[in-house]
């Protein structure tokens, strides 16, 4: 059987009134689109100035020049089951976005069919076929094709894309989180261990310092009272010690976790001294700060996403015209299947006009922009917060520092106050316990330090982050959304 094409007068015609019927499509008019901010105006305040200016480098890590902590990065980013799951959802999207794109354009197939059927007697078949078995086979080379006047498979295509591009920000967001809880928790563990040995070093003294008043009360030359206050301080310092061990072994076990290290890993972790590295703040974050952030990426990608969807909603207003057609062999025996009297050909058009679904249209529409507002406002209020962030973590940099030097000079004066200590010991102007006390208050001002250095690399980490940790958002396609071609 052969369909032949429309005469070329009627396909005009028919052309015409597509458009026509188009131009009457309502559709509901787009009023509720959230203002953008203007993000130029974003900044930190000027106050704020670090030790250098710039943005952190890809390996930030790095710059603390610590091979333990390289490793433990290295480790967490090749086995961290969530960034296994990050990549999943990326592999997903890609998948869909393949789907998308193949549901458009050319689709071609091939159908083989062979079945026997008996036919009725009394139906629309007479004498010799009516009332007897035959085998029908045929086979078909299908083809079909989709104009898509009006953009609606591209504006999926286009939200499939930016979802791709979110998934991939995602993947590098995911990244960058992980490598900071694995340098913070290192940081910390070796505060920690750092902090348990100088209270080890400070309960030595103290027992010198018991020791010491124990013999001064046995030649009269101290009270009881002195003795027994050495000791409340002791054992306060005993608790102290435990407390650092326990929380160190918890530490311990945060990172053996980040790093997905089995129960016997880290065992060769030992003890570094903490490193010191300077703290960089650009001096003007503006839209560059927005290609620095992973997460403001993926939201950006996911408003583009939205802006398909809405595209796509809104040609679903609009007719479809489509071709389809069909060549092959059919015949009601096996055996004359292969000859040319066999042989069929379709050629044929679809025309779809949405003229009674107004109803579902205009709610689908309405939920696109809907989630199109929410994503846009989302991503608003993060823009917002990432400033605030920088400038948060900054302000407390700058607060840290002003800290340390103050910490410094009381060091500096208990540095002073030992070494004139020692001197009259020597000389013997001075008793023991005297030069034992200076020693334990350098102790004590050393171990304000090491809580001091601990929150200085937790800020500067956090400020990394907050800086994108190096990421520079890559050349991606483009998901730019298509404009439906709306006849005026």
């Amino acid at each position: 059987m052969t369909t032949m094409p429309l005469p070329l007068t009627l396909r005009a015609a028919g052309a015409a009134l597509a458009l026509a019927l188009a131009g009457c499509a309502h559709i509901p008019p787009d009023t509720s689109l959230p203002a953008q901010p203007d993000f130029a105006r974003v900044q930190h305040a000027a106050s704020i100035k670090l030790a250098r200016d710039g943005w952190p480098e890809a390996r930030w890590w790095s710059n603390y020049r610590d091979p333990q902590l390289d490793a433990l990065i290295a480790q967490a980013l090749k086995d961290s089951p969530t960034l296994a799951a990050a990549q999943a959802r990326t592999m997903a999207a890609r998948a869909a976005l393949g789907a998308d794109r193949a549901a458009s354009g050319l689709q071609t197939g091939l159908a083989a069919g062979l079945n026997r059927q008996r036919y009725s007697g009394n139906g629309l078949f007479p004498e010799p076929i009516g009332g007897s078995y035959y085998n029908d086979a045929s086979v078909q080379l299908k083809a079909g094709y989709d104009f898509d006047w009006w953009g609606k498979h591209r504006a999926q295509v286009a939200a499939s894309l930016g979802e791709v591009n979110a998934r991939l920000a995602d993947t590098s967001q995911a990244e960058q989180t992980l490598a900071a809880l694995v340098a913070q928790s290192y940081f910390r563990l070796q505060a920690l261990w750092a902090r348990e040995a100088n209270a080890q070093a400070r309960k030595a003294l103290l027992r010198e310092l018991v020791a010491d008043r124990q013999a001064r009360i046995a030649h009269g030359l101290a009270g009881i009272d002195e003795q027994r206050s050495a000791e409340r301080e002791l054992a306060t310092l005993d608790q102290e010690a435990a407390s650092l061990a326990t929380q160190a072994g918890r530490e311990r076990e945060a990172l053996r976790a980040l790093t997905a290290a089995g129960a016997d890993a880290l065992t060769s972790l030992a003890p570094r001294a903490l490193p010191a590295a300077d703290a960089a703040l650009p001096q003007q974050l503006g839209f560059e700060l927005l290609a620095r952030r992973p997460d403001l990426q993926a939201a950006h990608w996911r408003v583009e996403a939205a802006l398909g969807r809405v595209a796509a909603s809104r040609a679903a207003y609009y007719p479809d015209l489509n071709l389809s057609g069909a060549l092959g062999l059919d015949a009601i025996s096996l055996g004359k299947l292969l000859r040319t009297a066999s042989r069929t050909v379709f050629l044929g058009s679809a025309f779809e006009l949405p003229l009674f679904d107004s109803g579902r249209l205009d709610a689908q529409i309405d939920t696109a922009r809907a989630q199109r507002n929410e994503l846009v406002a989302d991503y608003n209020q993060q823009v917002i917060d990432a400033v605030r962030e920088v400038a948060t973590e900054g302000v407390t940099l700058q607060g840290i520092e002003r800290q340390a030097a103050a910490q410094a000079a009381a060091r500096s004066a208990s540095a002073d106050l030992l070494a004139s200590a020692s001197k009259r010991y020597a000389q013997g102007l001075a008793n023991q316990s005297m030069l034992l006390q200076a020693k334990y208050a350098l102790l004590q001002n050393d171990d304000a330090a090491l809580q001091l250095q601990d929150a200085t690399l937790q800020t500067q980490v956090a400020l990394i982050e907050a800086l994108g940790g190096g990421y520079r958002a890559a050349p991606l396609q483009a998901a730019s959304t298509p404009t439906p071609n709306q006849p005026h």
